[in-house]
């Protein structure tokens, strides 16, 4: 019998403000995941949302969680004039859909960013990072690339990546071969789990762990609490749970 593959969930756009647009995936449960999407691939377009399938809990049988899916045509790391309020906007319509108990937020590089940002806006119980960049300064010096979007911020509102509350699980993840100085900008602090990965680049990190099927446990596992499975899938894809403020560079 051939294998039908799960048709993917469907998003439909909630708001749009200002180059800012948010898609909401409708789903069942009260857990909530919002990605934010980094600055993509064409600077022309709007970046398409990202992590669907893992934000989602997207499977062949049963339906998806909510979700919501953020990305800014500007590429501002968070710092729009109308970010909060859009998030909070956003927010509020989930809750006009269902009950809202736990809420995730994820991102890699820009999108890690403002996933951070979101914890000083919401409500958010738990953080899913990949390669995020401890401040806009480092960032810019580190990727001629990003400085073309960070240039034009000149007084933004979070230069500097904020630490998110202590009743929220945060799990950062850097790949070492271009990231450890923006790793090195990150304190440790009892309720966050950061895990370096040497042989990794900012732009490989999330590809290997997709490949490895990681990201999908990832995700379930924070949702539940579930430490020790999270710490356990991500060593077992060569991360390295950071235990001192001093990271070494990988080993040559």
């Amino acid at each position: 019998m051939p294998i039908v593959s799960p048709r993917p969930p469907k998003l439909h756009r909630i708001l749009e403000r200002d180059g800012l647009a948010i898609d909401y995936c409708a789903g069942q449960g009260a857990d909530l995941v919002i990605s934010f999407s980094s600055i993509g691939h064409d600077p022309s377009r709007l970046p398409p949302p990202e992590f669907v399938a893992s934000a989602t809990g997207h499977r062949a049988q049963g339906t998806p969680r909510p979700a919501l899916f953020v990305m800014d045509h500007h590429r501002r790391w968070g710092n729009a004039p109308e970010f909060s309020t859009s998030l909070r906007d956003a927010f509020a319509y989930a809750q006009t859909q269902g009950p809202v108990r736990h809420v995730t937020a994820m991102g890699l590089s820009m999108g890690a960013y403002c996933a951070l940002i979101a914890t000083q806006i919401l409500p958010v119980q738990a953080v899913l990072a990949f390669g995020p960049q401890s401040s806009l300064q480092q960032a810019a010096t580190g990727c001629a690339h990003w400085l073309d979007w960070i240039a034009p911020l000149k007084e933004p509102r979070w230069p500097v990546a904020p630490q998110p509350p202590a009743t929220c699980h945060t799990v950062l993840a850097h790949g070492l071969e271009d990231d450890l100085v923006q790793a090195r900008g990150f304190g440790l602090h009892s309720s966050c789990d950061h895990l370096l990965f040497p042989t990794q680049s900012h732009a490989s990190l999330v590809p290997h762990l997709k490949a490895r099927g990681c990201l999908a446990g990832l995700v379930t596992a924070l949702i539940a609490g579930d430490r020790r499975r999270l710490l356990r899938i991500l060593q077992a894809a060569g991360g390295l749970r950071r235990k001192t403020e001093d990271i070494a560079p990988p080993a040559a």
